[in-house]
């Protein structure tokens, strides 16, 4: 089982945090693999949800772990000529990979290479992810999953 720090947490949600990339950094140096909002703006990097926050330089990319959503037509176009692992979705029950996993929204049926996204919408006690089979697990919380699965 993966276990993928939504936007760098992994402890619970925090908005000063999320896309930071110390805070990105640490969640991989802590073992979770990271999912990190990209935006390219006049050919520069930048990580933020809603807006592009933090200037990158490419090589910060190249962690491994990074599951890296799309956040612009910029940033799609950039992603679609390396060999990282990136996707594009709004609301979409599922999306593909580009290394060919199934990005799953809340609450949608999982395959075994699937990521199951957001657990705590649906369950904030995180009890139904003890049981899953699904490849991988994004979530503000995945520490406390990791601990709920050992």
């Amino acid at each position: 089982m993966k276990y993928i720090a939504h936007r760098g947490l992994f402890k619970g949600p925090d908005k000063e945090l999320e896309n930071k990339p110390e805070q990105i950094e640490l969640a991989l140096q802590s073992g979770f693999d990271c999912e990190v909002d990209l935006w390219v703006i006049n050919s520069e990097l930048w990580l933020g949800h809603d807006a592009p926050q933090y200037a990158i330089e490419p090589k910060f990319l190249n962690n491994f772990g990074l599951w890296i959503h799309a956040k612009n037509l910029g940033a799609l176009r950039y992603l679609t000529d390396t060999n990282l692992n990136f996707f594009w979705h709004q609301n979409d029950d599922y999306v593909i990979t580009s290394h060919k996993f199934i990005w799953a929204f809340p609450e949608m049926e999982l395959t075994q290479r699937s990521v199951r996204l957001m657990p705590e919408w649906k369950d904030p006690d995180l009890l139904t992810t003890v049981n899953d089979t699904c490849y991988a697990i994004c979530s503000d919380y995945v520490e406390k999953i990791k601990q709920l699965r050992s």
